[in-house]
């Protein structure tokens, strides 16, 4: 991991995780069936049931699995019914975390949480005290082997993106967009055949907290681990950025 930026490390880590086939499957299927449930079935006519697909699609989720959970949200099929709830709440060296959650027991799901982060010594917090810290916004990586930079950057730029970067010793360029032009981005680089590692509506850190103290570091990432694979939490952010010699310990 040497030579990752502070996002790319916490995507590594987020990557480890969704490994877990059928952790990321019961994931996508809870996202597949709100996300049809809010904005209808048709993937075309619905942004983020689009994205749900296209994550599923990732995965090779089976067509069928995909379809029965979009039925339960439309209510072809009976289902359950779930809360999208925000948490926040802080980690090791005050970091921030904050956590999306789709869950059909809010008291469970906020007991879960604030034992976890508990333990990990951290604490839960109030609603609206660490959102400030994170902006919404799209994410999308470009293998640096598949194009030039200016090409991209034209491309990108044109479709509507905010902001690209080209960091030393990365693997990928990073575009950010505003989530409104994300689609709009995404779709010019798809038809300009330009091959996309990662696309996302995600929440980036405006700045982070870096922890170089062994014991905290350890702790952290343990944290964001431990979160990552609780079955209600579909997503989780963090700013902390920790060095890549500690990452690998």
């Amino acid at each position: 991991m040497s030579g990752h930026s502070k996002w790319s490390s916490i995507k590594h880590k987020k990557a480890a995780v969704d490994a877990k086939r059928g952790k990321v499957f019961t994931k996508i299927v809870r996202e597949l069936t709100v996300a049809a449930k809010i904005g209808g079935g048709d993937p075309d006519a619905n942004p983020r049931l689009r994205l749900a697909v296209d994550k599923a699609k990732s995965v090779n989720m089976p067509h069928d699995n995909m379809k029965k959970a979009i039925q339960k949200g439309t209510g072809e099929l009976p289902g359950v019914s779930y809360d999208e709830i925000i948490y926040e709440g802080y980690g090791p060296a005050g970091v921030a975390v904050y956590m999306e959650t789709l869950t059909d027991n809010r008291n469970r799901t906020v007991g879960e949480l604030r034992n976890i982060l508990s333990k990990h010594n951290g604490s839960l917090g109030e609603s609206g005290s660490v959102a400030w810290i994170f902006e919404k916004c799209g994410y999308i990586l470009v293998d640096k082997k598949t194009t030039g930079e200016d090409n991209l950057m034209g491309i990108a730029l044109d479709a509507g993106a905010t902001d690209m970067k080209n960091e030393p010793g990365e693997d990928s360029f990073e575009i950010i967009t505003e989530p409104e032009d994300f689609e709009n981005v995404k779709r010019a680089l798809e038809e300009a055949s330009i091959e996309i590692t990662m696309a996302e509506i995600t929440m980036l850190p405006k700045n982070y907290i870096k922890i170089d103290e062994p014991k905290k570091a350890a702790q952290m990432t343990k944290l964001m681990d431990t979160l990552e694979d609780h079955d209600d939490i579909q997503n989780v952010y963090a700013n902390f950025d920790i060095p890549d010699e500690l990452l690998q310990g």
